[in-house]
């Protein structure tokens, strides 16, 4: 049975959440999600220092037109007084949740003090909860990790801070900094920051499965899931969650009509969103993921990934589908 989850004035359809993720979670993959059944869709971190939001990057992760609500940002540095001007800027721009990044590994974030580098210093941590929450009026969540390394899993002591400072919710993925995304989550860590708080606790970390997002509430006792990589190229995974959780049984998988209308208007939301140019090159990668388990000699994504205009792109797609139909489930 799938928790109620609530973020400040906010019920969620459901607690399934998609988690932020760098050059993924732009608007037409948050839309598609939620359309498949997540009960909020996380934008891709958006980098604090405003003064780099003229970079054509910068104003697409801040466009949110036609979302629906509540619309969460995710916000990412190392300055808490740059990060509480983001958050204002953000609200500004239409954000009605604002997400603290201290949960990103990538060496490019941790090397600027940002993302899960933050957790090494616990009073910079106060500060930045504290300068954020205080200048917005909208519910602040934080995203993190369960410590720095093996050695130093602080999240339960993090969490409690938070708590302090008026933070509404929490998400913790189950490794260290240190972990990056090797070897598998634990998520003994989660359940103990979920029995020291009272703020709802959202676990993240390998949750791709209905079967291990079963496990996982009820190991953490958590509010919610965050899902990531598992969504990636299979966008439904949040609809097939949700089934089984609320009644105990498996939902069929997509058949391969359904697959191929999602992928066509998948691609044609990232043409139009940035452009055909930066569009076809985006769309590569978003195949790859749909395609990973049934073109398993790459073949395909090898000939797909050197075409250069949108409409090419679309035509392969229909006709490699068209080769396929015999009425099976796609494998994904």
């Amino acid at each position: 049975m799938l928790p109620e989850a609530k973020i400040g004035p906010y019920t969620l359809p459901n607690s399934l959440i998609v988690a932020p993720m760098a050059g993924v979670t732009d608007r037409p993959f948050r839309l598609l999600c939620r359309r498949l059944g997540a009960g909020l869709a996380v934008s891709e971190m958006v980098i604090a220092d405003s003064r780099l939001w003229h970079t054509r990057k910068s104003r697409l992760r801040l466009d949110h037109a036609g979302e629906p609500e509540p619309r969460s940002v995710q916000i990412a540095g190392g300055d808490a007084e740059m990060l509480a001007n983001a958050a204002r800027l953000n609200v500004e721009n239409g954000a009605q949740i604002i997400d603290i990044n201290m949960g990103c590994p990538a060496k490019k974030v941790c090397n600027k003090a940002a993302g899960s580098a933050l957790m090494k210093d616990e009073p910079l941590v106060r500060d930045i909860l504290h300068a954020v929450v205080d200048a917005v009026d909208v519910p602040v969540t934080l995203k993190m990790r369960t410590g720095w390394d093996r050695e130093h899993r602080n999240a339960p002591l993090i969490a409690r801070m938070a708590q302090d400072a008026g933070i509404q919710a929490l998400s913790i993925h189950g490794r260290t900094r240190a972990d990056a995304y090797k070897g598998e989550a634990e998520y003994d860590t989660i359940a103990a920051v979920k029995a020291s708080v009272e703020i709802p606790v959202f676990a993240n970390g390998d949750i791709d499965s209905p079967e291990k997002a079963q496990h996982v509430l009820k190991h953490t006792g958590a509010d919610g899931l965050l899902i990531g990589r598992a969504a990636q190229g299979s966008p439904w995974i949040f609809r097939e969650i949700e089934h089984f959780l609320r009644t105990g049984q498996h939902m069929a998988g997509p058949s391969l009509d359904e697959v191929e209308t999602l992928l066509i208007e998948h691609l044609i939301a990232l043409h139009g969103f940035y452009g055909e140019h930066m569009g076809v090159r985006i769309a590569r990668k978003h195949v790859g993921w749909y395609l990973q388990s049934h073109d398993e000699d790459k073949q395909f994504r090898r000939h797909f990934n050197q075409l250069e205009v949108a409409q090419a792109q679309l035509d392969h797609i229909e006709q490699y589908f068209s080769g396929l139909r015999n009425g099976e489930v796609f494998a994904a």
